[in-house]
C-alpha cells in the first residue's frame, strides 16, 4: 500500500471524518494544561506526552478509532480527578494521536515522529504488520511501548526490553482455533486463506500447525490482500476441493465479503476467523450471511471481564458508540504504563521501564503480569459464533501463551 497523508492529533480537537460512518466525531486528545518549561524525561512541566498509533482512516478505521476511544478514556479519567501522583507531583497527560494507515512504511514514520516529540510511552500499534517495524525505533528511543491487540509472535520474540502486550498472542490463539475446528467442530479437510500482512499470515501459520497436529488435512491454502473485496476467482478453486471448513487469517473489512461471497457460491463449509474478524462490524458488512461464523479473540468476552460491563457503560456514556474489540485493552495499556510511573516516581521513561516489566496489575481485562518476552502471562481466549445476529460465547480457553 502506498504511503498516503497521515494526520497528527495532538491537544486539539481535529475530527476524523473518514471514520464518520461508524462513529461520531470526537476530539481524540486528552485536554491539557498549557505548557511550562520542559523538564527532565521527556516532560512539559506538568504535562508528559503519551502516542497511539492505528489506523484511523480506511477500511479498518472502525477499529483504530475504538483504540483510540479506549486511550482517550483513560486518560481523560486521570486528568479530570486532578492528575497522577508522581514522584511528589501531580502530572496530566497529553494524548499525541497519530494514523498509521495499517501500513508499515507509515507507522516507522509516526514512530519517529513520537520519539521526537520526545513522547515517554506509546501505547500502539493496532496491527501487528505495524507494531513490529515500530517497535525497532521505540527501541533504540528506550520508550516503552505497550501493545492492546498486536498478537503476532514476531513482536515480543526480538527482544526488546521496551516492547509489551496485554493481551495473549498468535500462538496460543492459533492453537485453539486449530484443535477447536479438528476436536470440536469435526473438520477434516480445511482450506486456509490469509491476507499476508504479519498478522492475517501469522495467525493462519499457527492456525494450520494446530490444524494438522490435531490431525486435520489441509486441502487448499490460499491467500489475497488486506485491500481486497472479491475472493470469487479464490473461493471457486477453494470450492473444487471440498472442505468442511475455511480459515481466514486477516480483518473484519475482507471477512465479511469472503463469507457472504462462499454463502453465494453454495459453499456449505464453516467460516472461521480470528480476533480481526470478530467485531460488530464485521456482522454489519456481513449481513444475514454472518450466521454461523465462527471466530476468537483473546481475552474474555468483554461482559465477562472484571471491569467488563461499568467499562462498557462509561464508553458508551462518554462516545455515544458500543465498543467495537479492543478498547478495553487499549485502557488497560494506559493504565499500566502509568502506575509503571507512579511506582517508579517518575516519568523518565528509562527509570519507570524497569517497573512497567515488573507489573502487576488488576486491570479491566483482568489481571496484567509480563513474563521475560514481555507477553502478558494467563492469557485467555474466548471463542463465538454469530448466532440470531449477535456474537455469541462458545467457549473459554485459559493458559500460558506459547512461548
Amino acid at each position: 500500500m502506498s504511503i498516503a497523508r497521515y494526520s497528527l492529533i495532538a491537544a486539539a480537537v481535529l475530527a476524523l471524518s473518514a471514520c464518520g460512518k461508524q462513529q461520531p466525531a470526537s476530539d481524540s486528545t486528552a485536554s491539557a494544561p498549557a505548557q511550562a518549561p520542559a523538564a527532565q524525561g521527556g516532560t512539559d512541566g506538568d504535562t508528559v506526552k503519551l502516542g497511539h498509533a492505528a489506523p484511523l482512516t480506511g477500511n479498518i478505521a472502525h477499529l483504530g478509532k475504538d483504540n483510540e476511544y479506549g486511550v482517550k478514556l483513560a486518560i481523560d479519567e486521570i486528568n479530570e480527578a486532578g492528575g497522577a501522583d508522581i514522584g511528589g507531583r501531580k502530572v496530566k497527560f497529553e494524548l499525541i494521536s497519530e494514523d498509521d494507515q495499517a501500513d508499515p512504511k507509515t507507522a516507522t514514520t509516526v514512530a519517529q515522529r513520537f520519539v521526537d516529540q520526545k513522547v515517554v510511552g506509546v501505547v500502539g500499534h493496532l496491527n501487528s504488520g505495524t507494531t513490529i517495524p515500530a517497535s525497532k525505533l521505540y527501541s533504540d528511543a528506550g520508550i516503552p511501548q505497550v501493545s492492546p491487540s498486536a498478537t503476532a509472535v514476531a513482536y515480543t520474540a526480538q527482544g526488546f526490553k521496551t516492547a509489551f502486550r496485554v493481551m495473549a498472542n498468535d500462538a496460543q490463539q492459533g492453537k485453539v482455533l486449530g484443535e477447536y475446528a479438528v476436536q470440536k467442530l469435526g473438520a477434516k479437510n480445511i482450506a486456509i486463506v490469509d491476507d499476508r500482512t504479519a498478522y492475517g499470515q501469522g495467525l493462519a501459520d499457527e492456525f494450520e500447525k494446530a490444524a494438522k497436529a490435531a490431525g486435520g488435512n489441509i486441502v487448499k491454502r490460499e491467500f489475497t490482500t488486506n485491500q481486497e473485496t472479491d475472493f470469487n476467482a479464490i473461493l471457486t478453486s477453494i470450492k473444487g476441493a471440498k472442505p468442511d471448513l475455511i480459515f481466514y487469517g486477516g480483518m473484519d473489512a475482507q471477512a465479511a465479503p469472503l463469507k457472504k461471497q462462499a454463502k453465494k457460491l453454495g459453499i456449505n463449509a464453516k467460516v472461521m476467523g480470528g480476533d480481526g474478524t470478530q467485531t460488530p462490524e464485521f456482522i454489519k458488512l456481513a449481513g444475514p450471511d454472518a450466521e454461523g461464523q465462527i471466530s476468537s479473540s483473546p481475552g474474555q468476552a468483554k461482559e465477562d471481564m472484571p471491569g467488563g460491563k461499568e467499562f462498557l457503560a462509561k464508553f458508551k456514556q462518554k462516545f455515544g458508540t458500543d465498543v467495537q474489540l479492543y478498547a478495553p485493552y487499549c485502557y488497560d495499556a494506559v493504565k499500566v504504563l502509568i502506575e509503571a510511573m507512579k511506582k517508579a516516581g517518575s516519568t523518565d521513561p528509562a527509570k519507570y521501564l524497569p517497573e512497567l516489566a515488573k507489573t502487576d496489575y488488576q486491570g479491566v481485562t483482568g489481571k496484567i503480569n509480563f513474563d521475560e518476552k514481555g507477553d502478558i502471562k494467563n492469557g485467555a481466549i474466548t471463542l463465538y459464533t454469530v448466532k440470531g445476529g449477535k456474537w455469541t460465547v462458545l467457549e473459554v480457553v485459559n493458559g500460558d501463551p506459547a512461548q
